[in-house]
């Protein structure tokens, strides 16, 4: 098994999309890319610990690529936005690759030039390596499937 982070929005429906792509054995909704030892999510909304909401991605390599999971992350949101997708607003919402390797940084910086050559925008994306992921609140957690409610977030 490997893992990803991925950063696009509202965590809610970059997590659905992730759950539904054949190969990927479990996702989790968290904080990363902050400056605060365990957030949680009214201190991470207030835009105060430079977390983004994010989701960790665990995968079978032999099932989906990276290159595929990539794929679905430009697909899932808008990454030409700073700071915003859709209605949601405030750096917690970026649009971020977290990288846990040298193989996915080049991977992630290779995707990125060639999603921005397809659409014509410049890429607000952030790539970096990622540090630690704290886990969201369980209510967050697999949010729509635990409500019976369709998977969606007006990100784009």
């Amino acid at each position: 098994m490997a893992t990803a982070i991925f950063a696009a929005g509202c965590f809610w429906g970059v997590e659905a999309t992730f759950r539904q792509v054949p190969g990927v054995t479990g996702t989790a909704v968290g904080y990363t890319g902050g400056h605060v030892a365990d957030p949680h999510y009214k201190l991470v909304c207030s835009g105060s610990t430079g977390h983004a909401e994010a989701v960790r991605v665990e995968y079978d390599p032999a099932r989906v690529s990276y290159d595929d999971l990539l794929a679905v992350f430009w697909g899932v949101h808008d990454p030409t936005q700073k700071n915003r997708q859709g209605p949601d607003v405030g750096t917690q919402y970026r649009s971020a690759i977290f990288t846990l390797d040298a193989d996915q940084a080049a991977a992630a910086e290779a995707s990125a030039k060639a999603t921005e050559a397809r659409i014509g925008r410049p890429i607000a994306t952030e790539i970096v390596e990622a540090g630690d992921f704290w886990m969201a609140e369980d209510y967050h957690q697999q949010y729509f499937e635990k409500r019976g409610i369709a998977a969606h977030c007006p990100a784009i």
